[in-house]
């Protein structure tokens, strides 16, 4: 049975991501542990502990001296990143191409399926979902636990970054998917060669949206 205090950590801490990762909270933005609790209609000790979680992850910054401070990531770190899983993806998807089974086959065409039907109603948190579902497969897949933790962390870490070019950049949703379906297409084919391509140019992309923003 789950503890009513470890369920409201959990509720804290979705919360607050939720509010960061559209927006509401956007970096740069001071934040306070009464205002927080008061906001959710929670105790501080849940978001106390929801906070140590979420600066775990990179989403927020907390020191004696600023405070608690949504944490906006330098250029140097998103580019350290995708750099990052350019490579473990590439080697990922280079490694499974043609070894999936038919459930790793569905799995993967049903992912694609739910992003292809999804409409910017549906909200930016819905696309950004998907988007790590359908990565975190293929490193699921290849059943690597050290990639796949390091994957995870950089996830976590590169989140807001994420949905931040999926608000600024709303057609990326469309070209993401078909580049996803590509890179699908190459490694149930077999071709690991194009997918270890395919998903480079994918994630460098990724990276320039975000990186122009940055820089002009």
């Amino acid at each position: 049975m789950i503890q009513p205090t470890l369920l409201l950590k959990e509720q804290a801490y979705r919360a607050i991501k939720e509010r960061i990762l559209s927006g509401q909270y956007p970096p740069g933005r001071f934040l306070a542990e009464r205002y927080l609790a008061g906001d959710l209609g929670m105790s501080k000790t849940p978001v106390k502990a929801a906070l140590e979680r979420l600066e775990h992850e990179g989403l927020i910054s907390v020191s004696p001296q600023q405070g608690i401070v949504v944490r906006s990531m330098s250029v140097s770190e998103i580019a350290d990143q995708y750099e990052i899983r350019v490579v473990l993806e590439s080697y990922t998807v280079r490694t499974l191409s043609g070894r999936l089974t038919a459930d790793n086959e569905r799995r993967l065409r049903a992912n694609l399926a739910s992003q292809k039907m999804w409409t910017p109603q549906d909200g930016v948190e819905a696309i950004v979902a998907l988007d790590a579902e359908y990565h975190q497969l293929y490193v699921e897949f290849l059943g690597n636990q050290e990639i796949r933790r390091v994957m995870n962390q950089l996830r976590e870490k590169m989140s807001l970054v994420i949905s931040t070019v999926f608000q600024t950049h709303p057609s990326r949703a469309e070209s993401s998917y078909q580049e996803h379906v590509e890179i699908a297409e190459a490694v149930i084919s077999g071709d690991g060669s194009l997918a270890s391509k395919l998903i480079a140019a994918h994630l460098e992309y990724g990276k320039r949206l975000i990186l122009s923003r940055r820089e002009s």
